[in-house]
Formats: C-alpha cells, structure tokens, sequence
C-alpha cells in the first residue's frame, strides 16, 4: 500500500520531481509489471455489489465522460492485404452488433476469429471486443479471463494500462474492492513503463485511474482516504474532470467523517461557483448539518429557509431531486430544534415545511409538529386551531385514510380535547381562587364586638 501512494503522489508532481520518484519506484519494481495474484483465481461469480447514492432520488454524474473500450488502436491500418479482408469484415461486423448492444450475435463471430489462423494484431482486436462482449452480458468471471489472456500473451502492448483499468471496474462490479484497487494501481504502473503515439491517452488513463481509486475508496466506507484522493483530483487541471461532481464527492466524504468545517468550506465554495448544478439541494442540507453541528444554529436555520424557499424555476428539471431534499433538510433540523428547545426557530422551520406538499400524507404530520410546537410555546388556542385543522381531513379521506392517518386524527382530537379541558380547568381554578380571596378580606363596616370581663 505504501508503494501504490507514492505511486500515485508521482502523478501529483512536475517536471523534475516527478520523474526523479518515477525513476526510484521503476528501479524498485525492476521493470516488471504486477503479475495476477493467486486470489485472483478464485473470485465469487455471483457476487455483485453496488453501492447506492446517499440520495436515493438522485443520478450521480460520473467524473469523465462514459466512452467505450476504443483501445488506442486504428483499426483500419490493422489489414493491409486482400487476403485480411475477410476477417476485417468479420471483425468490424462483430463491433457492430457489440455497438448494437447485440453481443449474443457478435460472440460467435469473435469465437470464430479466434479459432482461425488471422493476423495477431486481428487477433487481439477480436479477444478485446470479445471481453466487452462477455462483459455486456454480465458474465464478469469469464470477461475478467479474457483480459488475463491478452496480458498474459501480449504483456508489452500498448492497451494493457486501459486493460488494467477495466479489470478495477469489473471487479469491483464483483464487490472485490481490494483487488480493483490494485489494478487500478496497476494502470498507473503499467503507463510508466509503456510507450504510446498519443501523448494524451495515458494522462488520461491515469486521471480515470486515480478517479476509480477514490470511488472504490468511499464505496468501501473509507471515507477519510476518498476524501484526500478527492481533494488531490482537485488540485488538477485536466480538461476531462468533472470539477463539480468530484468537488460534490468531496463534500459528501468529508461529512460522513464530520469534517464539518473543511465540508462547510467546500460547500460554500461549491455553491458559489456551481449554483445551477443539480446537486445543490444535497450540498446546501450538507452545509446546515454541517453548521449545525457547529453549533452555529443561526446560519443553518438560513441555510435550510434558503433551501425550502428556493425558486419554482429552479426546481423545474429535478422537482423530485428538490422535493426529496427540502423535506428532509427541513425535517431534520426542526426535529434537532425542537428537541433542544428552540422552538421558535423550529416552529419557524415546520411553517415553511408547510408549504411545500399540501397532500395529507405530508401535511398531516408537519402540522401536528405545528401544534405541538405552539403547546411549547404557551400559545394553547393557536394549538387548538392546528388540532382543528388536521380533524378536518378526517372527513375527506373517509374510509382511504391510512392506519397512520387514523392514527394522526385521533392523537390531535386528543390533545385538542386536552388543551379545551386544561383551559377550563384553569378558569375554574382561577374562579375558585377569587372566591377565596375575596371572602378572606375583612368587611371593614360590620359593627366592633366589645371585649366583656
């Protein structure tokens, strides 16, 4: 492990620097690349995980743009003589079906390409479309085979880091963390000690590479080491990099590990610099835990305010993504209030929360919230009036309420019949103790009784 971090601080470095910590870790690996190790053979073939996003309603973005396998090869230099062309059509018909998204079509063609005698540089062409291929068919085992043969039979060709890179994705497909970590380690290496044409396709393959680390990272609940390798993503300037996506990950580890000042920061950088990104509702409830738990309640009460009264228009292309985190950065932190006695923040909070759904499986529950937040606040009649409010509902959903909705009506009849009985209690009490006040006083003009001996 500590070799693949100085590894990948290499990549980090400029011109003389980084060449020298190259030079040391080429010397340390003495030119060879990582060989399969032994564990590698034995993986589970039904094991599939996926980790899902901190919001169930949201589409998280990746940090480079979705291409397919392209292998750094131009194929048509591949076949040269009349006697090729018929394995060339073979070959290019086989990509058309992968394309077409029809691999059951396309393998037996690639299958027969490789039980020929055709040309090597054909030959690798159709073992790497036929791991794509096998991959399309979710028959991870096998597509991780396929590539450990092209390696093993071509180890100084020029698509083995983008190979390396493939293996990570797929075995992590596969929920073997540990194992796509070092292969996508092994990119990195592997860039090092190959040559290439393009001078852009290796920094590439690396950038991927170090965005494929950091993700396996937070999916294996490491979120302090995603978080560094998010933030040295940052530091970069390729053009490839999703800048806002990977400062949003960055974000999101720093407050699973309560980093509340860095995420504070990083938050409000974000939403300054990205304030139309379809991540800003999850960034600005980020940022009100954060301050909250700062104990700074007065920004974060305006935090969560700005978020329940964002524009309509904003709202317009993910009104789900929006809705789902108003409710829940609203909720949250009038709860948080509420149980620690503020309740005047916090019945300002459920008055906006509100507003946002007036269906009965919202609304019924943020008002008995209302009610008895105005109980706290020595405010009985307002409470009452809430109560009210919800017992109307009873009548419009009929025999459709829910069991939670039953369950709502008859606590808010409950406590409105509680609070009616108490202020009738009061006055009594208060009529009982004017009595007796009244008839304690001495009645200054009854006649004086003399004192006999």
């Amino acid at each position: 492990m500590r070799s693949q971090r100085i590894l990948y601080a290499a990549f980090h470095q400029t011109g003389v620097g980084r060449w020298f910590i190259l030079l040391i870790f080429c010397s340390v690996l003495c030119g060879h690349l990582p060989a399969q190790s032994a564990s590698e053979a034995a993986w589970p073939s039904n094991t599939v995980a996926d980790l899902p996003p901190l919001n169930p309603n949201a589409q998280s973005q990746p940090l480079l743009p979705v291409n397919q396998p392209v292998w750094n090869t131009n194929y048509a230099a591949i076949t040269n003589t009349a006697s090729d062309a018929q394995y060339d059509d073979k070959l290019a018909m086989a990509k058309f079906l992968e394309k077409a998204s029809q691999p059951k079509q396309a393998e037996p063609m690639l299958v027969s390409l490789l039980a020929e005698s055709v040309p090597d540089k054909i030959k690798q062409e159709a073992l790497l479309e036929l791991a794509v291929v096998v991959h399309q068919e979710d028959d991870l085992p096998r597509a991780q085979s396929i590539y450990s043969q092209f390696i093993e039979r071509w180890p100084t060709d020029s698509r083995v880091p983008e190979i390396y890179l493939h293996q990570g994705q797929i075995y992590r497909q596969m929920g073997l963390n540990s194992l796509a970590l070092s292969k996508f380690y092994a990119v990195m290496t592997a860039a090092l000690s190959l040559q290439n044409d393009n001078p852009g396709y290796y920094p590439s393959l690396v950038l991927e590479a170090q965005i494929e680390i950091a993700e396996t990272h937070y999916m294996m609940g490491r979120y302090a080491d995603a978080a560094d390798f998010y933030a040295r993503l940052l530091k970069q300037n390729h053009p490839a990099l999703n800048r806002p996506q990977a400062q949003f990950r960055l974000i999101r580890s720093l407050k699973a590990i309560d980093r509340n000042q860095e995420a504070v920061t990083q938050a409000e950088d974000f939403l300054v610099h990205y304030p139309n990104a379809p991540e800003q509702p999850e960034v600005r409830f980020y940022l009100a835990q954060a301050l909250k738990q700062l104990g700074k309640n007065n920004e974060s009460l305006q935090q969560v305010l700005l978020l329940l009264k964002e524009q309509k228009e904003k709202t317009l292309d993910h009104p789900e993504v929006w809705a789902y985190w108003q409710q829940r950065a609203g909720n949250e932190i009038a709860n948080q209030l509420y149980q620690e006695g503020d309740y005047v923040r916090a019945l300002e909070v459920y008055l906006n929360l509100a507003q946002l759904d007036s269906a009965p499986g919202w609304q019924l529950p943020v008002d008995y919230q209302i009610g008895l937040t105005y109980e706290k606040l020595m405010q009985p009649q307002k409470a009452v009036d809430t109560y009210r409010n919800i017992l109307k509902h009873e009548a419009e959903l009929g025999t459709n309420a829910t069991p939670g909705q039953k369950a709502m009506f008859s606590m808010a009849r409950w406590r409105a019949d509680f609070l009616g009985w108490r202020e009738k209690a009061e006055q009594s009490a208060e009529a009982v103790a004017k009595i007796g006040a009244e008839s304690a006083i001495p009645d200054t003009n009854a006649p004086a009784i003399a004192n006999t001996p």
